[in-house]
């Protein structure tokens, strides 16, 4: 469980500190007063770049310019992670330097923002981004598998773009890939299936999704591979791999593609999701974070999803403009006002209404 989240020079935070008892937190406050930087630091606490895809030099404070720090307490680690002007982000777990994989063992960070509405009807590449955080929350291995996919295929890439002709090189690579790539296929498989188990046994007031993976699914990738290679030469790219993989989703009870929904059928579709990856991770430490999800649902569903939240096995922190967007969850949350004064955000822990 989460106990507390410090910022040290992070984004608008010159010094922060929240504590939490495993309540649903309710952060509210003006646009622009600092609130989704708290999640995205929360977000940090996982591998990657936090659910703004930020480079380290973003998320300090620009006035000192000095770097930034985060500090969370759970049970039962202690963990940091900063950065220093210049320099790369540095993961330490109790006092010890670790790999940024590490975390994904601690807490599994799950998150829906703004930038996510359109996932349905964007690029392939966030939705398998998307397809990857939910697949990391259940296989922390699943980051190794992908950062060694990731290098065998940029070297590989490199070879093509060279035109290398030299076979050996590329069958140790392409061998390599087929190893991590069988990996990824298969968590996200087992992935998708936990998430349908976990929709299909739930009384939710939000719609179920059946999502399927299409693309980047040879069954022989290191064949493949091999047979590709003048092809991915003349592209300069491998065009074949999970890499390659979409996600596709489907309104089960309308038999819509989610692509054809609604803007709030799309969004009550990810809520769905999100809760559904939430409550299949029972047993682990779970932290959800929720960004102005409140401002687009009326008060009935803003009602049933926070009665859904505190039902879930699961520590929760959302974001609104206001107190009286979490009214419903009165004293089953803990409540925290967010204001900016010349760039500077303060935080102040306040009563439920």
């Amino acid at each position: 469980m989460l106990r507390e989240l410090n910022l040290l020079q992070f984004r608008s935070h010159r010094r922060s500190a929240l504590a939490f008892d495993g309540r649903p937190a309710a952060i509210y406050g003006a646009n622009g007063a600092g609130k989704t930087n708290i999640l995205e630091a929360l977000s940090l606490l996982s591998p990657g770049r936090g659910l703004r895809r930020a480079g380290s030099e973003e998320l300090m404070r620009r006035a000192e310019a000095v770097g930034w720090k985060i500090r969370a307490e759970t049970e039962p680690h202690e963990i940091e992670t900063s950065a220093l002007p210049g320099a790369a982000r540095e993961v330490r777990i109790d006092g010890k330097l670790a790999p940024q994989v590490a975390l994904a063992r601690i807490l599994r960070v799950l998150w829906l923002v703004p930038a996510m509405d359109r996932l349905w009807i964007e690029g392939a590449e966030g939705r398998r981004r998307f397809l990857d955080r939910v697949t990391l929350s259940f296989f922390p291995a699943h980051a190794e598998a992908t950062l060694a996919y990731e290098k065998a295929m940029r070297e590989r890439n490199r070879l093509l773009k060279e035109e290398a002709r030299d076979a050996r090189w590329y069958q140790a690579l392409e061998g390599q890939m087929a190893e991590a790539g069988a990996q990824i296929a298969a968590h996200r498989a087992e992935a998708l299936a936990r998430i349908g188990a976990a929709q299909a046994g739930a009384a939710t007031a939000f719609p179920a999704a059946r999502l399927a993976i299409t693309q980047g699914g040879a069954e022989d990738l290191a064949t493949a591979l091999a047979e590709g290679r003048r092809r991915d030469m003349a592209a300069g790219r491998t065009l074949e791999g999970p890499h390659r993989a979409d996600l596709e989703a489907v309104y089960a009870e309308k038999e819509i593609p989610a692509a054809l929904c609604s803007t709030g059928e799309q969004k009550a579709l990810l809520i769905s999701l999100v809760l559904a990856n939430a409550r299949a991770l029972s047993g682990e430490a779970v932290v959800v974070l929720l960004d102005e999800v409140a401002a687009h649902l009326d008060a009935a569903r803003r009602a049933a999803l926070y009665d859904e939240i505190c039902a879930l096995p699961a520590q929760a922190a959302m974001t609104g403009t206001g107190a009286e967007l979490f009214d419903s969850l009165g004293a089953r949350g803990r409540f925290w006002e967010v204001s900016e004064t010349a760039g500077l955000s303060t935080v102040a822990e306040r009563a439920p209404a």
